[in-house]
Parts: structure tokens; sequence; C-alpha cells
């Protein structure tokens, strides 16, 4: 007899090296055997999307090439700015970036000498371009130069945005941030990436359907959902009978629990120091207090812990970054993920193809139109 289980919770659907999520005494994450902790506070995400797309960390030498080469992808092609202005101010950025993405697959389509290896190194280097240029044309009229001198991604993305260089705090917290979005295991989005390139798709097509995929609110939108919760209180007392009221009436607080882990989260913490320290100087540096007493009502009253989006929407927001951006800077990191998998799918492939449990009716005889009743 056959089995559901919805959602696919438990289920081990595939072999992969590239990402190990556990919870052992807490949240366990490593990438490629390197504790997420380690590689937060020693590592630049360069290093971190070298591992997960090569294998290994990165020599000195090697790093400082690989780095060499995102600067000189940054540029886009004059056609693929144009879809941009065109695009309309008021399109969702994640449907800008998927459809930048799958123009520039147009633009740079992948063939024997554009492989996928230099197309995730592409994309990595240009999405930070694509999602900022259609900003700046859209939000300030302007028609901004992609070209950067800044070594790092994190840098480079607060440079195009800010239109100057970006202060050491928040050019470090970006850099955790993206360290801590890049891998997940299977998540829905990777997953989808997998299912597409386990057809024989193209990379472009993966990374668009990651894309689609993560833009949905239970996968990539919590962090602007939990912003646009904590803004709307200016003490902790405020946020924690509000908060109260909205679980007595039943209402879902974004940000909290996770399918994976059940007892925390281990990019929390890491991301709440970020908060912690950039709300210290911050003029509604406020809402680090109110998201803490957020925290303490979701544990008494649920039980329930801050997931990586909850302190990550008041990271992104002392750094000046707007609300409606922060689930594309998902994408901005975990195209690294994304890319991985489709080389690990590639490599082993097999096609996704689960099966259903049926429970609709039996079989029935058909009638012809003129003799049904009704």
């Amino acid at each position: 007899m056959s089995t559901t289980t919805e959602g696919l919770e438990g289920v081990i659907v595939g072999d992969s090296s590239i990402c190990s999520v556990s919870e052992p005494n807490g949240g366990h994450l490593l990438y490629r055997g390197y504790a997420i902790e380690d590689l937060v506070h020693a590592a630049s995400f360069e290093e971190i999307a070298y591992l997960l797309l090569y294998g290994e960390l990165p020599s000195l030498n090697a790093l400082k090439q690989y780095q060499h080469k995102l600067i000189t992808e940054r540029s886009l092609p004059d056609t693929l700015k144009k879809v941009l202005e065109l695009t309309p101010g008021t399109t969702h950025p994640m449907d800008v970036l998927r459809t930048a993405c799958s123009f520039l697959g147009a633009l740079e389509p992948e063939t024997s000498s554009n492989g996928a290896q230099n197309i995730a190194d592409r994309l990595l280097a240009c999405i930070p371009s694509m999602l900022l240029y259609w900003y700046h044309f859209h939000q300030h009229g302007k028609r901004i130069s992609t070209e950067s001198t800044e070594e790092t991604i994190a840098g480079y993305f607060l440079d195009l945005l800010y239109q100057h260089t970006p202060p050491d705090d928040f050019r470090q917290t970006f850099n955790v941030s993206l360290i801590l979005y890049a891998e997940h295991e299977f998540t829905a989005s990777t997953f989808a990436a997998r299912i597409t390139t386990s057809t024989q798709s193209d990379f472009y097509s993966a990374i668009v359907s990651a894309i689609g995929t993560l833009r949905g609110p239970l996968h990539g939108g919590a962090n602007e959902a939990a912003m646009k919760l904590i803004q709307q209180f200016k003490t902790p007392d405020e946020a924690e009978k509000k908060v109260k009221e909205m679980l007595a009436q039943k209402i879902k607080i974004m940000g909290f629990g996770h399918r994976v882990y059940k007892i925390s989260d281990p990019r929390s913490a890491l991301i709440k120091a970020c908060s912690k320290q950039l709300s210290t100087q911050s003029k509604d540096g406020y809402l680090y207090a109110v998201s803490e007493r957020i925290e303490r009502v979701m544990w008494d009253e649920k039980k329930l812990f801050p997931n990586l989006d909850f302190y990550s929407a008041t990271a992104y927001h002392f750094c000046g970054i707007p609300t409606f951006l922060f689930t594309p800077i998902f994408v901005l990191s975990r195209v690294t993920g994304w890319s991985a998998h489709i080389l690990e799918q590639r490599a082993h492939n097999r096609l996704i193809r689960p099966e259903s449990h049926y429970i609709g009716p039996g079989k029935r005889k058909f009638v012809p139109v003129e003799q049904r009743k009704g």
C-alpha cells in the first residue's frame, strides 16, 4: 500500500556532497564539511562561492584570480540594460531578476565554449548589476555604471546601491549575510533547479526555475514580511501586546520556525549579532529591542525560534537597504548553491519524476454530451 508524505517532509530524494543540515543538539550546518560558524568568522563570500562551485577552498592566489574574474564579469550587455529600462519600476524585483537572467541566457547561451561553470560565475558577478541598474533607473532616473574596482561582492552591491564606498561594518554584515544564505541543502528552490536540470535543460532555465520558486513568501519572502511587522512598533511592550493578539487570531508570524531545525537555526545567532552591533549606531536602533521582544514572545507562546530571515531583516534595514530588495539579495547569494547543485545533478543525472497517490474517482463510463442530464 502506497503512503503519501505531504511536502516530501523527511523524504530523502537524492545524494549530495555540497551541504549538511542536521540537528543533533540544536542546528548544525556544514558547507562541504566546514562549519558555518568558522566560515562566517574567517572567510569572504568569494571563498565560499569558490568552495561550493569548485569543491575546495581556494589558495590565496586562486582567490585573487577568482575575484578578478568576477570583477570582469560584472558588466551588462546594452540590450539587457534596455530590457531592464523597459521593465516597469512597479515590477516585483524577483520578477526583474527572473526576466533578466532568462534574457541573458538568450544573449549568452550555454554552449561548448560558454559552459556551465563560466555561466555560474557570470551570474554570480552580474546579478547585483541587473538588480541595481533597474533599481536606480526607475527609482532615481539614473543609468548607473556597473563597473567597479570593489574586490568583494558585498562591497560591490553596497557600492552600487549607495553610489559611494560603503562603511566597513555594513560591508562586513553583508558579507556574513551572503555566506549564511549561500546554501541550505534541498530547499524548494534548489530542488526546483535540480528537477529542471534533470530534464537536461540548460543552465539558465534551472536558475530561472529556482528564482520563480524562491519568489513565494513561504520560501524567500520571510525577511521582507518580518521587517514590515517589526517596523509597526515603537517599543518592545507595544510589540509584545500586538504579537500576542496576532497569535490569538492565528495570524502567521513570518521568520520563525523551520522545516529542518526543531530547536534552533544555527545561522540566526550569527546574523543577530550583526544586527545588534549595527543597532547601536542607527537612528532607529530601537527596532533591535523590538525584535528581541518578538523573539521572546514567540518562544514563550509557541516555542518557535527565529530563523535566518528574522534578524536578517533588521540587519539589512540598519545597512540602509530598501525592504523590497531583501528577497533579491537571497538570489544574489543562493545562486552559488543553486549552481553547485546544477553541476552535481548533471554529474550523476537521472530524470526526477516522483509518483502521486491518486485520490480521484474510479473508472467511469463516458457519456456523450447529448445524453448527459442537467
